[in-house]
């Protein structure tokens, strides 16, 4: 196999885990040298960022971009694990609702919030994971954290009896939980509410125009040079070649003026030397590339 190293963006199943398809492309690369950049739920579908040999290196930087989701909500019940998935817990007939009431429930939960995650996220608690404790029985409370939800936009509702489904678009941070949007979305009108579909359009820069399903990548299995992702993703700060020597030493550049957070530095070839962050005066290497 060649040595590969790269980013692939791949278009989720619905069913599989974000591990699943770690794996797959494991044995599609044929190296171990392989993670993804933010966990998709086996029910969702969508953009997967993958990263490939040294572009593992590029995923910690990269899982707090912003993201992008198509979603279904289903009002007029509850579940246990605010999704499709779980047991129903309640709720009430929604079928008065109307989409006024629905935008403003939407409005209500955009901008800067304060959101308690679903009960059986991945968080951890005292080092066990939230859904672990649901699962084994526990109540869990978690404690609400600080996102922000830059569009809950309404864009569809479809009455079923006592239901109204309602097709929505988010685009939010990194950490913020649609299940929770659902869940509480239906708390803010009285009848409950849940996540039947969720498919992530946008991860960053990275589009589901752009992905892969993995019947494709098993055919052809290629991928977007570091260089390429790294361009795509940070600011750009191009140096010499005598700084460029340096850089693979991880000397620190002077202050790019460039940040917050990492810039993509590139030798005169145009060679990915390092992700680097400013820190006072000095841009100090957070990934070195090369050397």
């Amino acid at each position: 196999m060649p040595d590969w190293h790269g980013l692939v963006v791949v278009d989720k199943p619905s069913g599989w885990t974000s591990h699943d398809v770690v794996g797959r492309l494991r044995r599609l690369a044929g190296t171990r040298r392989v993670g993804h950049a933010g966990t998709l739920d086996p029910m969702a579908t969508g953009v997967l960022v993958v990263g490939v040999g040294k572009a593992t290196r590029l995923l910690g930087h990269l899982s707090g971009t912003e993201k992008s989701y198509d979603a279904t909500i289903r009002l007029g019940a509850r579940t246990l694990t605010d999704d499709a998935e779980g047991e129903v817990t309640g709720g009430a007939d929604a079928s008065a609702v109307d989409e006024a009431a629905v935008s403003a429930g939407a409005a209500a939960l955009t901008g800067d919030i304060e959101q308690v995650p679903s009960a059986v996220s991945a968080v951890k608690i005292d080092g066990v994971r939230s859904y672990r404790r649901v699962r084994s029985g526990e109540d869990v409370q978690l404690p609400a954290r600080p996102v922000t939800v830059h569009r809950f936009d309404v864009t569809g509702l479809h009455r079923d009896g006592g239901y109204l489904d309602v097709q929505a678009q988010v685009v939010c941070t990194s950490g913020t939980y649609v299940r929770a949007l659902a869940r509480d979305l239906g708390e803010s009108l009285g009848v409950g509410g849940h996540l039947t579909a969720l498919r992530r359009t946008a991860v960053g820069p990275y589009r589901i125009e752009a992905a892969r399903s993995l019947d494709e990548l098993a055919e052809r299995f290629d991928m977007m040079s570091m260089a390429d992702a790294a361009a795509e993703s940070f600011p750009r700060v191009d140096v010499d070649e005598e700084t460029a020597r340096r850089v693979s030493h991880g000397v620190p550049l002077p202050a790019t003026g460039k940040g917050p957070g990492p810039v993509a530095v590139f030798g005169p070839d145009g060679t990915l030397l390092s992700l680097a962050e400013d820190r006072g005066p000095r841009a100090k290497h957070v990934a070195v590339f090369v050397g």
